[in-house]
């Protein structure tokens, strides 16, 4: 399989050697292959692992898991935790598509950000032939009926080649490990439904039912092809961005190609088809227009699309040169400072005295969620924080946007309840870590 890995790399012109490539592992065979074979082809590589927080400790155990994995290969490892559920139901959008969006639009934050020439991710043939059955009920235009691209932009999928059974030998051969989702075995999510209820009958009906759609993907795709074509050079002639991020596209007459090419435009930015039927009609001034993750605004004769936001669903992130950081109306007040021996601990529960050398930096801060544990402090043993704050009587409401102190991805403080007992100040501490929130000042 390598050999025809390094081959397909080089027929479908997916990146030169020397160039550096982020490869998206979620700990599954597909993305543990995928970095296998990178590393056996001795390519230039970075893993970025994304945990969702959809399943409380199995997520948090995918985490480990993929960093342990990365460590046997001595790649830079890139991690983030996002909380899906939330930034979803705000979007009105499926947990899917949610994650998603998040996971790729982190992806290009971190490519730009070190360096990286590509993004890669592990589908293969069974995904793309899926793609296509899902975008046919979705009724996507003619890019949805090539199934998953091979390259788009600074995206690869350099196991399009590869067939499930390929990559289940692969992995016998070489004795990898891997993480099993355990929602995959679940037919409520659309692409598990596709494939453990109709892909089996299209397969009774044409056992290379996967490789017929294959070559069909390929002949559409000088379709599709012809009109990315089109599409970029409309981009070229009409759209331009500012250093903010800011998309300005000048709208041309209108005529059936612009609105074919408009459409496909936005499609890009994730608006969908009553959106984009919204917009195409829009000419009102100041209308505006929101998809999950763009705001499209209506001026004359020309729309602004701007990148929203997503550091509300984000952890936030604490350098060592941090000394305050504002949480919604709180503010951290970091500080360092020499154990003494007159020093005593602050015991105000906003207050947190940690053993500045159990801290790796950067630390993180983000809200508590399902399976998250610590051990409280004077016990060494792990509780639940969702146990902890129930048997401390936390209204429901505070309880689910307590937020936590996490260091190397380990709980070092539950913010104004408990700080962690492995991070204590003890007789050998020689540097105190304090963190104190403050209420923000207001005025009338």
């Amino acid at each position: 399989m390598l050999e025809d890995f390094i081959h397909f790399v080089q027929k479908e012109n997916l990146f030169q050697p020397d160039q550096k490539i982020l490869i998206a592992v979620s700990g599954g065979i597909d993305s543990i292959v995928l970095s296998k074979l990178f590393s056996l082809a001795k390519f230039n590589f970075g893993i970025a692992h994304v945990n969702f927080s959809l399943r409380g400790e199995e997520s948090l155990a995918d985490e480990v898991f993929v960093k342990k994995f990365a460590k046997t290969f001595k790649v830079p490892y890139h991690t983030i935790c996002f909380d899906t559920n939330a930034f979803a139901a705000q979007e009105k959008i499926s947990t899917q598509m949610a994650a998603r969006i998040l996971r790729y639009q982190w992806f290009e934050e971190i490519r730009v950000k070190e360096g990286y020439d590509f993004i890669a991710t592990g589908h293969h043939l069974l995904d793309s032939a899926e793609t296509m059955l899902i975008n046919l009920v979705r009724g996507t235009g003619i890019a949805g009926f090539h199934g998953i691209p091979i390259k788009s932009g600074n995206l690869i999928r350099p196991l399009s080649f590869a067939s499930q059974d390929d990559i289940f030998d692969f992995v016998v051969s070489h004795k990898l490990a891997w993480r099993e989702d355990s929602s995959n075995g679940s037919t409520k999510y659309q692409r598990n439904f596709i494939r453990h209820e109709i892909m089996p009958k299209f397969q009774e009906l044409n056992a290379n039912f996967e490789q017929s759609l294959a070559s069909t993907s390929q002949k559409i795709k000088g379709i599709e092809a012809w009109m990315q074509a089109e599409l970029q050079a409309f981009v070229d002639d009409f759209c331009t961005s500012d250093t903010t991020g800011n998309t300005t596209i000048t709208i041309p007459p209108t005529s059936p190609k612009i609105t074919v090419i408009l459409t496909e435009l936005l499609l890009r930015y994730h608006f969908n088809s009553t959106s984009i039927e919204a917009i195409l009609k829009a000419d009102k001034v100041g209308a505006i227009f929101e998809s999950p993750s763009h705001i499209l605004n209506i001026d004359r004769g020309q729309w602004i699309v701007s990148l929203k936001s997503q550091a509300d669903f984000k952890p936030i992130v604490i350098s060592e040169d941090d000394e305050v950081i504002q949480l919604g109306t709180q503010e951290l007040h970091i500080f360092i400072e020499e154990r003494t021996a007159d020093w005593k601990a602050i015991t105000d529960p906003n207050v947190a005295c940690l053993d500045a050398d159990t801290l790796d930096f950067p630390l993180e801060i983000r809200k508590v969620q399902d399976g998250d544990w610590f051990c409280p402090l004077g016990m060494n043993q792990k509780k639940l924080i969702s146990d902890f704050l129930t048997d401390k009587k936390v209204p429901l409401a505070i309880k689910k946007n307590t937020q936590i102190l996490l260091s190397k991805g380990s709980v070092a403080w539950i913010l104004g309840q408990r700080i962690d007992n492995r991070n204590k100040v003890t007789d050998k501490t020689e540097l105190v870590a304090v963190f104190e929130l403050k209420d923000l000042k207001t005025t009338i």
